[in-house]
C-alpha cells in the first residue's frame, strides 16, 4: 500500500527532514554508584558519518542496554518534542531526551518495526524497536515520575540500525523506502507487547522479512509466555 503522501502509489514516503544531528557533548555521573552517562547529546552543525555501532564521535556509556548495532541510531520526533514542551513547560531542544537525529515529517512512532529509511544520499537505516526509558533518562530530565509519563505517552521514538553507512546533517531528507507489512510498529508494540504482535514479529524473522533485535526477542517470549 502506498503511504498517505505518496499519491503516485511509488512505495516511498517523502518530505522528512532531519531537523538536527546530536551526539554527546559530555559525560556526565549518573546516580552514585559511580556510573557515567552519555545522554547529554546536542546538536552539531557539520555533516557526521554514521558507522554500525553509532555518529562518529559520539559515545554510548552503557552499550549493554543502549548501544550496539541495534541500537546505533535513536530517532525522535519533533512533533513529539513540540508535546513534550506545552506538558512541561520548557523547552525539549534537539538532543535532550538523548536522540542523535531530531526529525520532522516522518512517523517516527508508527513506523514498523524493520521498517528502512534512507536519510540523505546514502545512510540507510532500519527501525529495530521503540526506546525503552530507564532512570537514567529521568535523572537527566530531573522531572517527576518520568519513566511512568513518558511510558504511558506511548510515543518513545525508535532505535535504529545501521543496514548502509553513510553521512548525515541537518536537513537531510528522510525517505522511507521499504515496510515489511506485517502490521506491527514499535510503538504499538511496546505499548501493548501482545501476544498476537509478538506472534507477528517472529512470524515475519522466520520469513525473512526481518531480523529482530536482540533485546526485542525477550519481550517476545515473555508476551507469548503470558497467553
Amino acid at each position: 500500500m502506498a503511504a498517505p503522501d505518496d499519491p503516485a502509489g511509488s512505495g516511498l514516503t517523502r518530505g522528512g527532514q532531519v531537523l538536527a544531528v546530536c551526539r554527546v557533548h559530555a559525560l556526565a555521573a549518573d546516580g552514585d554508584r559511580g556510573d557515567v552517562t552519555a545522554i547529554d547529546k546536542r546538536p552539531v552543525p557539520e555533516r557526521v558519518d554514521v558507522g554500525t555501532l553509532s555518529l562518529r564521535g559520539d559515545v554510548q556509556a552503557d552499550r549493554e542496554h543502549h548501544g550496539g548495532p541495534d541500537k546505533a541510531v535513536y530517532a525522535y520526533a519533533q512533533e513529539e518534542a513540540d508535546h513534550w514542551s506545552g506538558v512541561l513547560a520548557r523547552d525539549v531542544t534537539p538532543g535532550l531526551f538523548g536522540e542523535n537525529l531530531r526529525t520532522t515529517g516522518v512517523d517516527v512512532d508508527g513506523a514498523e518495526v524493520g521498517e528502512r529509511w534512507r536519510v540523505g544520499e546514502t545512510l540507510v537505516l532500519e527501525v529495530t524497536m521503540a526506546r525503552t526509558p530507564c532512570q537514567t533518562f529521568a535523572r537527566h530530565l530531573g522531572e517527576q515520575r518520568w519513566v511512568r509519563r513518558f511510558t504511558e505517552r506511548g510515543r518513545p521514538g525508535v532505535y535504529l540500525r545501521v543496514v548502509t553507512p553513510g553521512p548525515v546533517a541537518a536537513g537531510d531528507a528522510v525517505e522511507v523506502l521499504s515496510r515489511p507489512g506485517h502490521g506491527v510498529t514499535a510503538s504499538g508494540f511496546f505499548a501493548s507487547r501482545s501476544p498476537e504482535q509478538a506472534r507477528t514479529l517472529l512470524a515475519a524473522e522466520d520469513s525473512g522479512a526481518l531480523a529482530l533485535a536482540a533485546d526485542l526477542r525477550p519481550y517476545c517470549e515473555r508476551a507469548l509466555a503470558s497467553a
